[in-house]
């Protein structure tokens, strides 16, 4: 073996490994925990996206799902609690060739960051908006968030969360976003499809990737990672082109998942240089 071919060798690893910045690698994610699986997957279609990635920048919020920007081996910014997309919107608002994509978690999407959320997709601010919904705040002790399930049970809600969660696809659509889909861990191939499509449309892109959390909400909850798993594998039913009003998550009933919306409309800049910039 010629010395090229044994350092290339030695070299050789992980497909996605030039994505990743491997000195901040073991990552500090739970075993069981879904994270990491929703982010091999968007790196996968930033990859058959063809999208040059020093044309792509990742930013992440606050929360486990948040570390997501320290891993990624490309422009990237880890931001203050709540305010990854106002980032995001300056970031493409400045330099409009970017793909600029929010990985970020339910807590700091829908809770502190909610309002940003709604202002963006109704706008229509041209970025892919990955929310992974552990339903809780796993990071700081797994307290309840407005995605708990009613009833369950949090660091905050002991006896059970007696408050209706929030569907997340039904206030991206009720908010402007031209894209909407939710997947599940399970889902990989699905969740790549939808961020490459995400990354390739022009607008608002959500998408919610469900994601077990085994160490607090899971162990409050009775419920290992292999348990969830198997919930999102029996009780999960794909419905393209369902209305998100009708997308709620019920393991009883079913949980629905699927690419819900797909349209077009202006984008925030479209539409600024079309009133703001006209003579």
């Amino acid at each position: 073996m010629t010395e090229k071919r044994s350092k290339a060798k030695e070299r050789s690893g992980h497909p996605l490994d030039d994505l990743l910045r491997e000195d901040r690698i073991p990552h500090i994610w739970c075993p069981g925990c879904g994270i990491g699986t929703a982010f091999s997957s968007c790196l996968k279609a930033i990859r058959s996206s063809g999208v040059e990635p020093k044309n792509v920048v990742m930013v992440s919020g606050i929360g486990c799902s948040g570390r997501a920007a320290g891993y990624v081996n490309l422009d990237s910014f880890h931001t203050t609690h709540g305010r990854a997309i106002p980032f995001a919107t300056g970031l493409k608002l400045a330099n409009p060739v970017l793909h600029v994509i929010v990985f970020s978690g339910d807590g700091d999407l829908f809770a502190i960051g909610g309002n940003h959320l709604i202002h963006a997709a109704r706008r229509n601010v041209d970025m892919t908006v990955i929310c992974v919904n552990n339903f809780n705040y796993g990071m700081t002790g797994g307290q309840v968030a407005a995605t708990t399930p009613k009833s369950a049970r949090t660091t905050t809600t002991p006896f059970g969360n007696p408050e209706t969660p929030f569907s997340l696809p039904h206030i991206a659509y009720a908010s402007g976003a031209t894209y909407v889909a939710r997947w599940t861990i399970l889902h990989t191939r699905e969740i790549a499809k939808s961020v490459e499509e995400a990354l390739l449309k022009k607008g608002f892109s959500f998408i919610e990737v469900l994601s077990p959390c085994p160490v607090n909400y899971g162990r409050r909850n009775r419920e290992s990672s292999l348990e969830t798993l198997k919930i999102y594998q029996d009780k999960t039913i794909i419905k393209n082109g369902a209305h998100p009003s009708s997308v709620d998550i019920d393991p009883e009933k079913g949980i629905i998942l699927g690419k819900f919306i797909d349209v077009d409309r202006p984008t925030c800049k479209e539409m600024y240089d079309k009133i703001c910039r006209s003579e």
